[in-house]
């Protein structure tokens, strides 16, 4: 199977559609770690799809029919964007809490959250009891999220409190989300990285003018560059 071709997407991603650095770099290194198809029946969650970019993605390499999920974009603003894009019948713009979610059990063959799991699954047990019941038997999860370094695990809040404040605690080392994830009888593997795409995808994003790109741009050979990462995380069940 081919790997994804990031040029394919790149009329799609613009100062309006950019959130943060690039989630379709992020993207990129997920599908290509584990190419995935499915059928069109087959249904993928993209949890906290910000403004739809990881979901067109999503569908177009997959195949499969996307749920595009996110709290602080409306579903009718997406829903717009995907009519636009000419993907409205393959993916479907939801409004869900990931802490309450109303789904079916075991409906979808994959959940993929990019730059947005940090924000509401930071604690043991999580995934297990609020993600987990929502994945068919042998499905897959792939989530990338920003960190801090294995090295400076312990030490976020007096090395990232200028930039973040409060939310310092929400960058997570490798290690940690790994705990974080668990053990269970019903996963099979996780497997945690220091991801490879954390200059592309920092470099496009700085090189978008906004007040929160212009923000990042002050702290970036000081604290992100040096103490921050992007961390992988595949987990398969049984």
């Amino acid at each position: 199977m081919s790997l994804l071709d990031i040029s394919n997407y790149s009329k799609y991603i613009s100062e309006e559609t950019m959130m943060g650095p690039s989630c379709i770099r992020i993207l990129e290194e997920l599908l290509n770690k584990c190419p995935l198809r499915f059928n069109s029946d087959d249904l993928v969650l993209d949890l906290g799809c910000g403004k739809g970019l990881t979901s067109l993605v999503i569908a177009k390499e997959t195949g499969a029919k996307v749920y595009a999920n996110d709290l602080w974009i409306s579903s009718e603003e997406n829903k717009e964007r995907f009519i636009k894009w000419g993907v409205d019948k393959q993916v479907i713009p939801i409004c869900e809490d990931a802490n309450n979610f109303h789904f079916e059990r075991k409906q979808f063959k994959a959940l993929f959250s990019v730059d947005s799991y940090h924000y509401f699954a930071g604690t043991k047990g999580f995934f297990e009891k609020k993600i987990m019941p929502f994945i068919k038997d042998g499905g897959v999860a792939f989530i990338g999220v920003p960190g801090i370094k294995d090295q400076f695990e312990g030490h976020a809040k007096e090395l990232l409190f200028g930039w973040l404040g409060e939310d310092y605690y929400m960058f997570k080392s490798p290690k940690l989300w790994k705990e974080l994830i668990g053990v269970s009888d019903s996963i099979e593997l996780v497997n945690i990285w220091e991801m490879g795409c954390f200059d592309k995808a920092w470099s496009e994003w700085l090189a978008v003018d906004n007040k929160f790109a212009n923000c990042d741009k002050k702290y970036f050979d000081t604290v992100i560059r040096p103490y921050t990462c992007f961390v992988g995380i595949e987990v398969k069940l049984r």
